[in-house]
């Protein structure tokens, strides 16, 4: 019986996170929100928020809400100081500048350290230069990740739900080819039940032909065997009674030479001394064999018609199939009006899995979700693009501060002669002083910007990686998910789980090692599989009905007992077995060999009596002349039956030979076959009857088997379920978040580093500037020595 095991679906990919392009810049933006943020995640607080929307207004509630977001604000604090206080310094830095107050006057004193606080104003601020360009370019590529994470959520979002669905729709598929499989034992059951004449039938035959089988085949075997003798024993007859009628005429014609020549062979005297000997015929019909006996006795057991009676024996062992078909009709109708209650009960025990219908409303739900998110998406789309293009234009804005000072740094230096005096600096040098003021502006004036978005993003990724990635990476989230009532319309009674506790975490961690459905979500305390395939009570009206059904076998006649003593009485003959003294009986009739050799004998007498004795001689020869007439009568009328009746008893000794042994062995096997005809032949038909029923039954025992192994072991492997988690978690932290983290950390280091840096280039300006006012020292030293004036050459002037 071929029961094939549960083919899985085939999924889209999982989603892989994006490559890390910033090396410990999402692990620094993590390090920094676990010191925003180092309070648990507030299960309660939420619980309480979500179930009692109401209490939202409550002190109490306002209070909690402020302490666990303490770190945010102070920081949301800080920030909106921030935005706050640098235009409004930005502003009193401009017009104390204006009125030549904070280094608007240009004025520079000198002394012997001026090359040294100028040499380290501009490391600091090349170094400083430097990372703002670092973050900068951070800044730039997280604001891209962003957009590329935003780009491609809705895509794995989609393919996240369709495995979902995918993986829903195909359990009750599942659940459906398992009980549908049923129909495999059911149809081997109605087959074997169809097939009972053959099946059950031919076990019968089987079981009880190796018993009578191998006692009929050694006697239909003696019987070929006996009508093979029968021809050689009417020949012994025919040929031992033409030898007689042969020996009647010839045996006194051969005695009374015989006589002559011994009468003349004593008259002849000494000359005639000799030790020639004339055989004589036998003339008793004792000598001939007789087999009439024997065949009287084979012409009796053929008259019995033994064959008819094995033949009857045969047919009736090929007669039980129908014979079993025919006594088993009622039982097969009940048996199969069973098996059509056991495909009804399993197509009940499918109803009363009542949680399979509701897997069609989640996935129902999850399709209009889907629908829903994209609808959504243009906006989303749209939304993201103008994110991206302020992220850019602030992140560009950074870069104009960047470039201000880089350029600033790189006139002043190159341009700048530190032997030159401040108010004598080249136009190159003050160029790049110039540059580092603008820089100065930039940063009073976008900085509050910078920290604005820095502020906005910073709230919003801040607190959904802490709610929701460090909760969910904390198993937190789970565990408050599992709290009753925190996924509308969801509870455990929606999967038939009545009276039962989901753990949600044990059953995330079961699916991520792709676990079955039945030891994730311990089915085994909601679902009475034992029950529900519980086929003991029709399997055991099938086994009383077999117990009531009296399986037999059509009376069985071997041999009759008068065939028996036949066979017995044949097999006990001893004249077939002396065969052999018979054949030495024959070989007293005198041969040719020895009649024409006293003829010769005879012959050669009378020529040596010839001159002696010539009336002796002459008798001699007329004498030898009667031997050779009489042995060609012989050649006619005897030697040739002996020659012919030799031959058949030497083939009838060699066919009867075993005749004996043949029909011991037959009567004991037959003997054998009787008693077990008697005996057990019954408890054989029984035993084959209880194979057949537990061959029957065995179907089911083994669908049954593979039904619990298939629903417990392979039903709903939830792997794939753990897998859209994981890819909901990727689209949610790794995707969105981190990207959205990483974009705040870097513009706000940026915006950070923008407070040093504009003092800085403020401070180093000074160095590169050309000023107005000389140092004082420095001038009267110039008055005291100065120089004569200079020659000039006059020109002539041309007037019109």
């Amino acid at each position: 019986m071929a029961l094939h095991n549960l083919s899985q679906p085939t999924y889209e990919p999982a989603p892989t996170p994006p490559a890390c392009t910033a090396p410990g810049l999402d692990s620094m933006a993590h390090g920094f929100l676990g010191l925003v943020q180092p309070n648990a995640f507030p299960a309660e607080l939420l619980s309480r928020l979500i179930q009692e929307p109401a209490r939202i207004t409550e002190p109490a509630t306002y209070k909690q809400v402020l302490s666990y977001e303490m770190g945010f604000l102070v920081c949301v604090a800080i920030g909106l100081l921030f935005i706050l206080l640098m235009p409004l310094g930005g502003l009193c830095f401009c017009c104390c500048r204006c009125c030549g107050r904070c280094g608007g006057r240009k004025y520079q004193k000198q002394d012997e350290r001026t090359g040294c606080r100028r040499r380290a104003l501009c490391a600091a601020l090349l170094l400083l230069s430097g990372l703002l360009l670092g973050w900068n370019v951070c800044a730039f590529i997280a604001n891209t990740r962003i957009s590329q994470a935003v780009g491609s959520s809705f895509g794995t979002f989609n393919s996240s739900v369709g495995n979902l669905r995918t993986y829903l729709d195909d359990i009750p598929r599942q659940v459906d080819f398992v009980m549908n499989s049923s129909r495999v034992p059911l149809d081997q059951a109605n087959a074997s039940l169809r097939d009972i004449s053959s099946v059950l039938g031919g076990r019968i035959v089987s079981s009880v032909g190796r018993e009578l089988q191998a006692a009929l085949d050694s006697a239909a075997r003696l019987l070929e065997d006996l009508d093979v003798l029968r021809p050689d024993l009417r020949d012994v007859i025919n040929s031992s009674q033409q030898l007689q009628d042969g020996l009647d005429g010839v045996s006194h014609n051969l005695s009374a030479l015989c006589s002559r020549i011994e009468h003349t062979l004593e008259s002849c005297g000494q000359s005639c001394k000799t030790q020639l000997h004339c055989p004589r015929a036998p003339a008793n019909l004792s000598l001939m064999p007789d087999a009439g006996h024997q065949l009287e006795l084979l012409d009796n057991l053929t008259r019995s018609d033994p064959r008819t009676v094995i033949q009857q024996a045969n047919q009736t062992l090929h007669d039980t199939p129908q014979r079993v078909e025919n006594e088993t009709r009622d039982l097969v109708v009940d048996a199969q009006a069973q098996l059509d209650q056991i495909q009804g009960e399993l197509r009940q025990a499918r109803a009363k899995l009542s949680g399979l219908d509701a897997l069609s409303n989640v996935s129902a739900t999850l399709h209009s979700v889907a629908h829903s998110a994209g609808r959504y998406e243009p906006l989303v789309q749209a939304a993201d693009h103008y994110r991206w293009i302020v992220g850019i234009c602030l992140c560009c804005l950074v870069l104009l501060v960047v470039l201000s000072y880089a350029l600033g740094l790189a006139l002043g230096v190159l341009g700048l002669d530190p032997a030159t005096l401040p108010v004598d600096r080249g136009c190159l040098p003050n160029v790049g002083g110039n540059l580092l003021l603008v820089g100065v502006g930039f940063s009073f004036l976008f900085s509050w910007l910078l920290m604005l978005l820095v502020l906005l993003s910073f709230l919003l990724g801040g607190n959904g990686y802490v709610l929701v990635c460090r909760a969910w990476h904390d198993r937190q989230l789970i565990q408050f998910l599992e709290t009753p009532g925190m996924i509308p319309g969801f509870s455990p009674e929606t999967l038939g789980l009545h009276g039962q506790t989901l753990n949600l975490s044990q059953v995330y961690n079961a699916c991520q090692h792709d676990a079955p459905l039945w030891s994730a979500l311990d089915l085994g305390q909601a679902v009475p599989l034992d029950e529900l395939l519980n086929l003991s009570q029709y399997t055991s009206e099938i086994h009383a009905a077999f117990g009531e059904t009296n399986l037999t076998l059509a009376p069985v006649v071997l041999l009759s007992t008068e065939q028996t003593d036949l066979l017995r009485t044949l097999g006990n003959t001893t004249r077939l077995t002396n065969l052999t003294a018979d054949r030495q009986k024959l070989s007293t009739i005198p041969s040719r060999e020895q009649l024409l050799g006293l003829a010769d004998e005879l012959d050669r007498l009378a020529n040596v009596t010839g001159t002696e004795a010539p009336n002796r001689s002459k008798e001699l020869q007329d004498e030898a002349a009667e031997l050779r007439r009489l042995d060609e009568e012989m050649e006619t009328r005897l030697h040739s039956n002996v020659r012919i009746l030799n031959e058949t008893l030497q083939r009838l000794q060699e066919r009867m030979h075993q005749v004996p042994m043949l029909v011991d062995s037959v009567l004991e096997q037959m003997k054998q076959a009787e008693v077990f005809l008697d005996t057990r032949v019954a408890p054989t038909i029984q035993n084959e009857s209880q194979l057949f029923l537990h061959q029957l039954l065995g179907f089911f025992e083994t669908y049954v088997a593979w039904a619990k192994d298939a629903l417990t072991g392979e039903l709903g492997r939830c792997g794939p379920a753990a897998q859209v988690l994981d890819g909901i978690e990727t689209i949610t932290c790794r995707y969105v978040l981190d990207s959205l983290n990483a974009f705040w950390f870097s513009l706000g280091a940026c915006t950070a580093l923008l407070l040093p840096g504009l003092i800085l280039a403020t401070r180093l300006a000074k160095f590169y500037r050309r000023m107005d006012y000389a140092d004082v020292h420095e001038h009267e030293a110039l008055e005291m020595s100065a120089p004569p004036p200079a020659f000039k050459i006059p020109r002539v002037e041309t007037r019109p």
